[in-house]
């Protein structure tokens, strides 16, 4: 059995800056200065956080809440979800999906959408399963502050549902953020990116595909990844039966391969998505400022985050090749 040797995955460190925030958690049930429990104060997403103290009442079994102001930012950074970041690194094709049936997945295919970010079709269960992982992008600065806020209203009373008279006026608060400055770390898998399964039989098809379909497809692929760099020549390459390295009874797929340089274009592409990436919302901001890249032939997945200095930050080798046709 040959050993497969290369490039395994290319996973890069990220450094975004930014202000303020950008995803926000939702108002949470705390405890007000008047010790009573309210859903007034509006949280960021915070990593590790949770809204009880850990005390229990005995009597009753009530689990009491923490105060808005009782956060510690560095045990409990504020942090952006990797879905949030997702969202916005393809932002441009990000409802398309729900136009997405099995007579069109060919377009989703031949795209960036189809290649990297994954998809899934409910009414037919294909999928394509995304090479690239992305880890929450976790503040590290803690420039947290709470803020009390108001909202003034007409001076006449309203009714509640009882009769009585509610004020228009009304309090609320939120915990803001001045700079912030965000650390993350991802990983694009070869394996998951190089092979598309168009072939049921393991339950991971693409697409279904009727006879003389699959030529037209890879092709379709093939024109796609080098629209992103029209001077290189890339393959992909069509086959009923690509078998996995390593297995004992050579069980193949139908399906297609992406040769070295495809491989390469696309991650090209998406690094350079990630180094141009920034959210503005919610009266917040953030742009990536850097990302480090290690092109890692090693079995230590995630190398860069425990040693930068073991990390290529160029190809040295080819991208590891995982399937073979038979």
């Amino acid at each position: 059995m040959n050993k497969i040797t290369g490039i395994r995955s290319v996973d890069f460190k990220i450094t975004a800056l930014g202000h303020g925030v950008v995803n926000w958690n939702g108002p949470a049930r705390l405890t007000g200065d008047d010790g009573q429990e309210n859903s007034v104060h509006t949280l960021p997403k915070l990593r590790g956080y949770s809204n009880l103290t850990g005390k229990v009442k005995e009597e009753t079994g009530y689990k009491y809440k923490k105060q808005a102001s009782d956060i510690d930012f560095k045990e409990t950074p504020m942090y952006i979800s990797q879905n949030c970041i997702r969202h916005h690194l393809f932002r441009d094709q990000a409802f398309d999906l729900h136009y997405a049936k099995d007579k069109n997945l060919q377009d989703v295919l031949a795209s960036i959408t189809g290649l990297i970010r994954g998809y899934v079709v409910p009414s037919s269960q294909c999928k394509r399963t995304s090479p690239l992982l992305l880890e929450d992008f976790i503040d590290q600065l803690g420039n947290g502050n709470f803020e009390q806020m108001g909202r003034s209203g007409s001076k006449e009373k309203g009714k509640d549902d009882k009769g009585g008279d509610v004020a228009s006026n009304s309090f609320f608060s939120k915990t803001t953020f001045g700079e912030t400055e965000y650390l993350s770390y991802g990983s694009i898998s070869i394996e998951q990116l190089q092979f598309i399964s168009l072939d049921k039989k393991f339950d991971r098809a693409s697409m279904i595909i009727k006879e003389g379909e699959g030529e037209k497809i890879a092709e379709a692929i093939q024109e796609f990844i080098k629209s992103l760099a029209p001077e290189r020549n890339p393959k992909a390459v069509f086959h009923k039966n690509y078998v996995r390295g390593g297995t004992i009874f050579e069980e193949g797929e139908v399906g297609i391969l992406l040769d070295n340089e495809a491989i390469d274009i696309l991650i090209h592409e998406t690094i350079r998505m990630i180094s141009e990436l920034n959210i503005r919302q919610a009266k917040g901001y953030m742009y990536v400022d850097s990302v480090l890249v290690d092109y890692n032939d090693s079995h230590k997945m995630m190398r860069i985050k425990r040693s930068e200095s073991e990390i290529s930050e160029t190809p040295e080798t080819d991208y590891a090749v995982y399937f073979y046709a038979k």
